[in-house]
């Protein structure tokens, strides 16, 4: 598992599952080894465009079912989420507890506040806890006939689930049971950071929450699956994973290379290559917009981008975009950005060179390339969109099908980034060598791959926004 991969929505990308396949296997085929299926679920459209599952057992039948998946899974390494820290309101359990009360089979196993503070509703305690969203991290729903506050870390619709009650830990066996007998590969923790909650504390990231998911390690590796961590935050935590689960996310890579196209400046990105975590998956773009909160300082810990720094990144995607990207800025409820929701393509006003010079330095960091379908068919931010469903977040999340797909991928950034993946692909076993950064002039990164006797350097000029690559001594342009 070394080649790139593809990240979408099924429905937004390619309709169903059948669509995806036959994507990855005509359009797209040598360009991917693995797809990382965004929450396929009942219900698709919910409040949170999947990660909000009513049922985490079934594929939704718009998209097709677990025979899809595992059809999938026959030519492609398969990624699927488990969502560890909530479900939809509308799920059975949680409706069932509305309805029901103690006397409820799933009683205990939705989180309340008086269960982590006590019966205080303004124990000073609540004020510590972390959230990416402002605000309070509860909403009231009736329970057997009384108001009760429950916890919602993300949005009102995502209950937030126990994970100390035996009834939670059940239900997420079962879901780990359903992906391995799908064919998945790799499971995606998502939301984990959140998702053991103490008073006293952040609620965020605790030693706690380091217990589970090495619990959730063993299961899944009980199961013939390799685990993903997903965390947003303190670029500290993905290296405190790194070597409790079988990969971690390099969410700093996509800022750091943006700081310095804006720049010249390759200092932080060179420093953060050197000691960043080795078995990572690189991206530039997600679903979740560019991160923020991953280079920034923490009030306690220096981030890899100082104060000043980070207000010119921030500075740089807002003029870039047109302003646009203002629209989808997720604030936590401490100071600072979360992050911020831009394509690729317009935190980088649209520049065929300096995209193609981003997608380079992703495929050549050590790790896994991910490559997030709005950015591979080179989408712009869909304002209309985002505006029209009153979602920020739908600013970057394209429904790309029938025409608008066959045109997307004629675009000339995506022929550049499809020959580019197609090579990276190809020189799969190259990047299973030895890496190391080079010393170069200002405003450029040297960087060496050497593995069975061959060599690659490449040479990236950010300022200019070029390139010189030597595979085996020869100038190599393969891939452009």
């Amino acid at each position: 598992m070394s080649k790139p991969q593809l990240i979408a929505y099924v429905d937004r990308l390619a309709g169903d599952l059948t669509g995806l396949r036959r994507i990855l296997n005509q359009e797209l085929a040598g360009a991917f080894g693995g797809v990382h299926l965004l929450p396929f679920f009942v219900p698709i459209d919910g409040a949170d465009a999947g990660f909000d599952p009513a049922d985490h057992l079934t594929v939704d039948p718009r998209l097709g079912d677990w025979d899809g998946v595992a059809a999938l899974a026959a030519s492609h390494d398969v990624v699927a989420d488990l969502i560890v820290n909530h479900v939809s309101v509308d799920s059975d359990a949680f409706r069932d507890w509305q309805a029901r009360g103690d006397a409820s089979r799933w009683a205990g196993m939705f989180l309340t506040r008086e269960h982590v503070f006590g019966p205080d509703p303004d124990a000073p305690e609540i004020e510590m806890v972390y959230r990416p969203r402002a605000g309070r991290p509860f909403t009231v729903y009736e329970v057997a006939g009384e108001p009760v506050e429950v916890w919602t870390t993300f949005t009102g619709q995502q209950v937030d689930l126990d994970t100390d009650h035996p009834t939670t830990m059940a239900y997420l066996h079962s879901v780990l049971d359903r992906l391995a007998d799908g064919g998945v590969t790799l499971v995606r923790l998502d939301a984990v950071g959140y998702s053991v909650k103490r008073a006293g504390t952040s609620c965020f990231m605790l030693a706690e929450t380091e217990a589970l998911i090495e619990h959730l390690v063993g299961e899944a590796h009980r199961r013939g699956m390799s685990l993903l961590v997903e965390i947003r935050g303190h670029h500290r935590h993905q290296q405190a994973m790194a070597d409790l689960v079988d990969m971690v996310y390099d969410f700093a890579l996509g800022p750091l290379t943006l700081f310095a196209l804006y720049t010249g400046e390759v200092g932080p990105l060179a420093e953060w290559l050197v000691e960043r975590p080795e078995r990572c998956l690189t991206v530039l773009d997600t679903h979740d917009g560019i991160g923020v909160v991953d280079v920034a300082a923490d009030g306690q810990h220096p981030g890899l981008l100082d104060t000043d720094q980070l207000a010119r990144l921030v500075a740089g995607i807002e003029s870039a975009s047109g302003g646009t990207s203002r629209r989808a800025v997720t604030a936590p409820s401490g100071p600072g950005l979360y992050q911020i929701n831009c394509t690729i393509r317009d935190a980088l006003a649209g520049d065929r060179e300096a995209i193609v010079l981003a997608r380079l330095m992703q495929v050549l960091a050590p790790g896994i390339p991910q490559v997030y379908y709005a950015g591979l068919v080179n989408a712009g931010n869909d304002v209309a969109r985002a505006d029209a469903t009153g979602s920020p977040r739908e600013i970057n999340r394209p429904f790309l099908t029938g025409d608008d797909l066959t045109a997307a991928l004629d675009d000339p950034v995506t022929t550049d980034l499809l020959a580019l993946l197609r090579w990276r692909t190809s020189e799969a076993r190259l990047f299973e060598g030895q890496f190391s950064v080079l010393p170069a002039d200002p405003g450029v990164l040297g960087l060496r791959w050497e593995n069975d006797g061959r060599v690659l350097e490449a040479w990236l000029d950010f300022p200019t926004r070029s390139f010189t690559v030597t595979l085996d001594g020869e100038s190599f342009t393969q891939f452009t």
